[in-house]
């Protein structure tokens, strides 16, 4: 299997969940609404989604040079994270289960696009364009300064440093995920964790927006909180990696709030 076919389940599946999504928590009133006023808002939030659009091209062509001036200028943190936690996340994979593989396996592939792409489409849809505008400056933080950490620190994950004891769970159970996951991850690049930023990001968003859409809330922390876990469960980040994630998402959050006006 090669990338494509991949890619294109993962793009596939996605679209029928945001499309079951959007019809059952937005409704279909409400998106021919923003289907006719769609043009208008979009005016209204240019500025901060052309922003994410620049640092998504940013990162996506720097993603190389990056790993390279990294062992240039930056500092190798992992014997400290080792230090820190120890057999943590060889500790949490001797309670694994098949059966938990499979669950954090999906939900780090197709539940983590889910979660990041639902919330844009749901937002656009509220006549108040302020929690759009929100996020998309919080993903913009996420990236910029997790861009910044992958160059200041080298961290290998634990898969790469404990082969012995640490089983890289994802790529064992699912081989095909890896042809996706090395597009955008690189062995040294696992501090501090995007997938749990980003993740606890949407969470801090669909908080302050949960009067609007209360399903929405309590699926993005479900489905949030089993990607945080997965991240570790999987053997791809520290527990440090984690931390230093919700860190990250705490001052993305924060940041959104205060420039979104």
């Amino acid at each position: 299997m090669t990338l494509l076919p991949v890619l294109t389940r993962v793009v596939a599946v996605n679209l029928v969940f945001v499309a079951a999504s959007a019809l059952a928590l937005v409704g279909p009133t409400q998106l021919r609404t923003t289907a006719a006023e769609l043009p208008d808002r979009l005016r209204e939030v240019a500025v901060p989604v052309g922003l994410l659009a620049g640092v998504l091209l940013l990162n996506s062509v720097v993603r190389e040079p990056v790993t390279e001036v990294a062992w240039l200028v930056g500092i190798n943190i992992t014997p400290l994270i080792y230090g820190i936690e120890g057999d943590f996340v060889p500790w949490l994979q001797s309670m694994g289960s098949p059966a938990l593989t499979t669950l954090f396996s999906y939900a780090y592939v197709y539940g983590y696009v889910y979660v990041l792409v639902f919330p844009l489409i749901a937002y656009a849809a509220l006549e108040d364009t302020r929690p759009l505008r929100q996020l998309a400056i919080a993903y913009s933080v996420n990236y910029c300064l997790g861009l910044v950490c992958y160059v200041l620190f080298v961290a290998y994950g634990p898969r790469n440093l404990l082969g012995g004891s640490v089983e890289s769970l994802l790529y064992t159970h699912h081989p095909e995920f890896q042809f996706l996951t090395s597009q955008v991850n690189s062995n040294t690049n696992v501090f501090p964790s995007l997938h749990t930023s980003l993740s606890a990001t949407v969470i801090g968003v669909a908080y302050d927006t949960r009067r609007r859409y209360p399903g929405w809330f309590a699926i993005a922390t479900a489905l949030g909180l089993t990607i945080i876990g997965a991240t570790m469960y999987l053997g791809i980040h520290w527990a440090t990696d984690v931390v230093a994630g919700l860190v990250l998402a705490a001052i993305a959050v924060a940041t959104g709030r205060r420039f979104a006006d």
